[in-house]
C-alpha cells in the first residue's frame, strides 16, 4: 500500500492508525496460533496472512520506536507460540514446512524492528532468529531457504565490531552461524565456499574451548565424509580436512587452561587422529598410520578400540604378518573391545592372510570364546569368514575347511550355541556348514565335505522337529562315503537316516550300496521292498534297472525291470512305455547264453500284454510300432534257431510260436502283417514239436498232434491263399521250407488212422515239384519206413523216386544209392513173399545194373556185400519149400552180385561150388 493511498480521502486514515490496524492484524494471527491445537498440521493461510502483513507494514517504514517495540514483542510473541507448538508435539515429531515458515515470519517481523532503541544487541537477536529458523530450513533439506536465512544473519552480524563483543552467546553465534553456512554449502556441493567459511571462522574463536572444538568437529566431519567417498582425490582432501582439525586442537589446547575444556579437546584430538589413521590406511600409508596409533597410545591411557585394528591393517599392508597377528592376540586379553570391532578384525586379518592365518584366527577365537560378551552371533561372522568361498576348491579350501570344522566342534561353540535363544544362530550356523559342505560336494572333495556335513549335524536339534533334517544329513552323508567306497561307513549312516525318516530316498541308497558291495541278493529285496514306502514313484525302479546295468549286476536289473512291468497294468504314470521295458529286459537276459527260459518266460509276457492292450496300444502306432513289433518279432525268431541249434526243441517250439504271434501283428493299415515269416514261423514250431517227441521218445498226446496239425493248417492255408500252384510257391518261401512242411504234415497225419492215401497224394505232389530235390524225398522215405506209424507205399513211393532222381545226375551218390536199395529191399520184404518176391528180385537186379560198369570202390562194398549176401540166403525159404526154380534164380542173383563186389572171391568159390552141386543133384533126381 502507498503512502498516497494511505492519505487519499476515501481512506481518510492517519499513518499510525494504520500501523496500529496492521498490528492487530498481526497480533489476531499469533492468537490462532497460540489456540492452534498441538499434533495438528498447521494451515498455510496463517503464514500467507502474515506475509501479506509484513509486505504491507515494509511498505510503511521508517517506523516510530514505539511501533517497532510494538512488532519487536509482536515477533518474540509468535516465535515463542512456534516453539510452545514443537515442544507440545513431542520431540520424535520433525519440523514440518509450515511451522519453518512462521519462524521465518517471527525472523522477517523482527528485522522490520531490527535497529530499535531500548533493547541490546537487537541486531544479534535478530541474527539469532535467522539462524535458527535457517537450522530448521537445513533439516528439512530446503537448502535455499536455509542459506536464505543464514545470509540474512549474515548481514546483520556484519556491521557489528566484533571486537566489542564480550557477551560468551554473541561470540557463540559468530562462530555457528559461519559454520551453519558452510553446512548448507557443503550440502549443495558448493564445497569451496563451504571450506572458505571455515577458515573465515577461525578469526571469531575468541579462544572459547568451545568454539575450537566445534570449528575443529566441523572440519573432522567434512573430512569423514570425504573419506567415505573412497576416491583418490577425496581421500587426499579428507587429509587435509583432517590435519586442519588437529590443528585447531592443539591450537585450543595451548590457549584453554580449564581442566574440563581441555579434555573435551583432547577427546576431539584422539577421535581426529584415529580418522587420520584411517585416512592414511586408505591411502595405503602404512607408516603413517603406526605414527598415528603410537602418539594416541603414547597419550592415552585408555586405549580406544580402534587402535588395535589400525595397527593389525598397517602391518598387514607392510606384510609384516606376525606384527599384525600380535596386534590381533592382544585383543584377547582386552576386555574393553567391542565385540563388533575384534570380529572386524579378525575379518580384516584372515581376508589378508587367508588360509595361512586360519590356525591363528582360530586360536583367537577360542581365547575370545573366555570374555563375557561375546555372542552367537559373532561365532558365525568368524565362521563365515574362516570358510570364505568353498567354490575355489583346491589346498587352501580344504586348510580353511579343516580349521572350520575343528573351531565348529569346540565344546565352548556348540555350548554358545547351545540354548534356546540360539535356536535363530544355531539354524545360521548349520546352514553356513551345509553350503560349505555342498561346495565340496561338488568340487568332489569328498572327504571335506562328508566332514563338514557331520560338523553341520552337531547344529541340528535331537527334537521331533528336526528329525526330517538330520536325516537329511545322514542321507548326505550316505552319498559321501559311497563317493569315497567306505560302504560300511555310508551303510551305518543311512541305516540311521531310515530310522527317523523312512522313505524312498533311503531305500534307493541302501539298494547302491547293496550293488556297490556286489551283493546281488539283498540288491534284490531292496528292490522289492520300495513299493512299501509311502513317497514311492516308478522312477526309481527305472533308474535301479539303470545303476543295475551300470555295476554289470544283470539279476538285479532283470528284478527291476521285471517290477516295474507290475505297475503298468494298475494306472500309474510311468517312467517309459511298456515295450521299452519289456524290449530292455530282453535284451538284458540274452546277455547270458543260458537265459532262454528267462527270455522265453518274458516274451510270453510281453504277448499276453499285447492281447490285453491291442497291438497299436502296445507297439506304438506308426514307424514306431512297426520298428517294436520287427524288433520282438527277429528276436522271437533268432532265440528259435538259436534253441534249435542247441537241441532245445521244447523251448525253441515256444518261441517259433511266439515269433509267429509277433511277426501275425498288424500295425496301421496292414491287413495281415508279415505273413510269410507268420507262415515260416508255424512250420517251425510244428518242426520243434516233432523233434522234441523224437528227443523225448515220448510220443505226442492226440490233442497234441491236432494241435500240431492245426498250426500246420495255417501255415499251409497261407501258403495257398499266395499261390494256387504249387511250383509257384519258391517267391514266397523258399524250398526248404517247403520241404519241413511237407515232412511235418506227412508225420503228423501217418498219425491218424484214416490219412494214408493222403499222405501218399501230398509226397507225389510235393516229389513232382521242381523245389524237390532226392536228399528231402530220402528223408522222407527213411522216415516213413520206420517207426509205429509208418507208410510203406509213402516210403517206397518216396525212395524209388529219391533213386531215379539220383541216377538221372552227372555223378550220382553212390552212398545214398546202396542206403535206398537197402531200405527198399527190407520195405519189400517185409510185407510178404508171395506178393512181393518179384519186386524185390527187381531191386536187387536194379542194384546189379547200377554196379555194372563201376570202378571198384566206387559202390560201397558193404552194401554191395549186404546184397550180394542176402540175395543168396534167399534161396534158403525156397530150398527147404521144394520150389527149386525160385531158389536157383536167388542164388544165381546172389553169385552175380558177388562177382561185382571185391574181396569175395572166396564166398564167390564157394558160391559157384554149391551151385553146382545143386544143379547135379537136380539132375541126379
Amino acid at each position: 500500500m502507498k503512502i498516497d493511498e494511505i492519505s487519499s480521502p476515501e481512506l481518510r486514515r492517519s499513518q499510525d492508525d494504520l500501523h496500529n490496524q496492521l498490528c492487530s492484524q498481526i497480533e489476531s494471527s499469533i492468537k490462532d496460533i497460540e489456540k492452534h491445537v498441538p499434533g495438528t498440521a498447521l494451515p498455510d493461510s496463517f503464514s500467507t496472512d502474515l506475509r501479506r502483513i509484513i509486505s504491507q507494514l515494509n511498505c510503511l517504514s521508517p517506523f516510530p520506536n514505539s511501533v517497532k517495540l510494538h512488532i519487536w514483542k509482536l515477533s518474540y510473541r509468535l516465535w515463542n507460540a512456534c516453539v510452545d507448538i514443537s515442544n507440545a508435539a513431542g520431540v520424535k515429531t520433525k519440523h514440518d514446512e509450515e511451522h519453518a515458515k512462521l519462524r521465518q515470519v517471527s525472523a522477517d517481523l523482527l528485522f522490520l524492528a531490527s535497529d530499535v532503541s531500548g533493547i541490546p544487541s537487537p541486531a544479534f537477536k535478530s541474527a539469532s532468529f535467522f539462524y535458527k529458523a535457517g537450522l530448521i530450513w537445513h533439516d528439512l533439506r530446503k537448502f535455499e531457504l536455509a542459506n536464505y536465512c543464514f545470509e540474512k544473519a549474515s548481514d546483520l552480524l556484519s556491521k557489528v565490531d566484533i571486537t566489542n563483543i564480550s557477551e560468551y552467546e554473541e561470540k557463540k553465534l559468530l562462530l555457528d552461524l559461519n559454520i551453519a553456512r558452510s553446512r548448507t554449502a557443503w550440502e549443495v556441493s558448493d564445497r569451496n565456499l563451504a571450506i572458505a567459511l571455515l577458515s573465515r571462522s577461525r578469526n571469531v574463536l575468541f579462544a572459547v574451548a568451545e568454539n575450537y572444538k566445534a570449528l575443529a568437529n566441523q572440519y573432522l566431519m567434512f573430512g569423514k565424509a570425504m573419506l567415505s567417498k573412497n576416491e583418490v582425490s577425496g581421500v587426499n582432501e579428507a587429509l587435509r580436512l583432517m590435519n586442519d582439525a588437529l590443528e585447531l586442537c592443539e591450537r585450543g589446547l595451548t590457549v584453554v587452561k580449564r581442566t574440563e575444556q581441555t579434555l573435551a579437546l583432547k577427546e576431539l584430538r584422539s577421535k581426529t587422529l584415529r580418522f587420520l589413521a584411517a585416512s592414511h590406511l586408505q591411502r595405503d600409508e602404512f607408516e603413517s598410520v603406526l605414527k598415528c596409533v603410537k602418539i594416541l597410545r603414547d597419550s592415552e591411557k585408555d586405549q580406544h578400540p580402534s587402535l588395535s585394528v589400525l595397527a593389525m591393517k598397517a602391518w598387514l599392508g607392510l606384510g609384516r604378518y606376525g606384527e599384525a597377528e600380535k596386534e590381533l592376540r592382544g585383543m584377547v586379553s582386552d576386555k574393553g573391545i567391542p565385540e563388533g570391532v575384534w570380529v572386524s578384525a579378525v575379518e580384516s586379518y584372515f581376508q589378508v592372510v587367508g588360509a595361512a592365518g586360519a590356525a591363528a584366527v582360530k586360536g583367537v577365537f577360542l581365547g575370545l570364546l573366555g570374555r563375557c560378551h561375546v555372542s552367537a552371533d559373532a561365532a558365525i561372522r568368524v565362521v563365515n569368514k574362516v570358510i570364505g568361498d568353498p567354490a575355489g576348491a583346491g589346498e587352501e579350501a580344504r586348510l580353511r575347511a579343516k580349521v572350520v570344522s575343528d573351531l565348529v566342534s569346540d565344546d565352548r561353540i556348540l555350548t554358545l550355541l547351545s540354548g534356546e535363544d540360539a535356536s535363530k544362530e544355531r539354524t545360521a550356523m548349520h546352514a553356513l556348514l551345509w553350503n560349505c559342505a555342498a561346495e565340496h560336494f561338488r568340487s568332489k572333495d569328498l572327504q571335506t565335505s562328508a566332514d563338514i556335513f557331520e560338523k553341520s549335524i552337531l547344529y541340528v536339534p535331537s527334537d521331533i522337529e528336526s528329525r526330517n533334517l538330520r536325516a537329511k544329513g545322514f542321507r548326505v552323508l550316505c552319498l559321501c562315503y559311497m563317493g569315497l567306497s567306505q560302504l560300511d561307513r555310508a551303510q551305518e549312516y543311512i541305516n540311521e537316516a531310515e530310522k527317523l525318516e523312512p522313505n524312498i530316498a533311503c531305500a534307493f541308497l541302501k539298494f547302491k550300496i547293496y550293488l556297490q558291495k556286489n551283493e546281488c541278493d539283498g540288491a534284490i529285496t531292496q528292490v522289492q521292498a520300495m513299493p512299501s514306502c509311502l513317497d514311492f514313484t516308478t522312477e526309481f525302479l527305472s533308474l535301479a534297472a539303470h545303476e543295475a546295468i551300470a555295476c554289470r549286476c544283470l539279476p538285479v536289473a532283470v528284478a527291476s525291470l521285471s517290477l516295474l512291468l507290475n505297475f503298468y497294468s494298475t494306472g500309474k504314470q510311468m517312467p517309459t512305455t511298456e515295450v521299452v521295458v519289456f524290449r530292455t529286459l530282453v535284451t538284458i537276459l540274452s546277455q547270458d547264453p543260458q537265459n532262454d527260459s528267462g527270455i522265453l518266460k518274458q516274451m510270453k509276457r510281453a504277448h499276453t500284454r499285447l492281447c490285453e492292450m491291442g497291438t497299436e496300444s502296445f507297439f506304438g502306432k506308426g514307424e514306431i510300432g512297426r520298428r517294436e513289433r520287427n524288433w520282438f518279432s527277429v528276436n522271437a525268431w533268432n532265440s528259435g534257431v538259436k534253441t534249435g541249434q542247441e537241441n532245445q526243441y521244447a523251448i525253441c517250439a515256444e518261441f517259433f510260436r511266439l515269433a509267429s504271434e509277433f511277426y501275425g501283428a498288424s500295425i496301421d493299415e496292414e491287413k495281415e502283417g508279415n505273413h510269410v515269416m507268420v507262415c515260416k514261423s508255424l512250420i517251425m514250431t510244428v518242426s520243434a514239436i516233432i523233434s522234441d517227441e523224437k528227443q523225448r521218445t515220448n510220443a505226442l498226446l492226440e490233442n497234441e498232434v491236432k494241435e500240431a496239425i492245426t498250426l500246420l493248417d495255417r501255415a499251409g492255408k497261407m501258403l495257398m491263399s499266395s499261390s494256387t500252384e504249387y511250383d509257384k510257391l519258391e517267391a514266397i518261401i523258399e524250398p526248404s521250407f517247403l520241404f519241413v512242411y511237407t515232412w511235418c504234415a506227412f508225420d503228423l497225419h501217418l498219425r491218424l488212422d484214416d490219412t494214408g492215401s493222403q499222405q501218399l497224394l501230398l509226397i507225389k505232389r510235393f516229389a513232382n515239384s521242381k523245389y524237390c530235390n532226392p536228399k528231402h524225398l530220402l528223408q522222407i522215405g527213411i522216415d516213413a519206413s520206420e517207426g509205429p506209424h509208418s507208410n510203406h507205399e509213402v516210403a517206397i513211393f518216396a525212395l524209388s523216386t529219391c533213386l531215379s532222381t539220383l541216377l538221372a545226375l552227372p555223378s550220382p551218390d553212390y552212398v545214398s544209392v546202396a542206403l535206398i536199395l537197402r531200405k527198399l529191399v527190407s520195405l519189400r520184404s517185409i510185407h510178404g513173399v508171395d506178393t512181393n518176391d518179384d519186386a524185390t528180385m527187381e531191386t536187387y537186379k536194379q542194384a546189379y545194373r547200377i554196379m555194372v560198369g563201376l570202378k571198384e570202390g566206387e559202390y560201397p562194398v558193404e552194401e554191395a556185400k549186404w546184397l550180394a549176401m542176402t540175395a543168396w540166403n534167399r534161396a534158403a525159404v525156397p530150398v527147404r519149400m521144394g520150389h527149386m526154380d525160385e531158389a536157383k534164380r536167388w542164388m544165381s542173383m546172389g553169385l552175380e552180385l558177388a562177382k561185382k563186389v571185391p574181396g569175395m572171391q572166396t564166398y564167390r568159390s564157394c558160391m559157384e561150388d554149391f551151385v553146382e552141386g545143386f544143379e547135379k543133384k537136380l539132375s541126379g533126381a
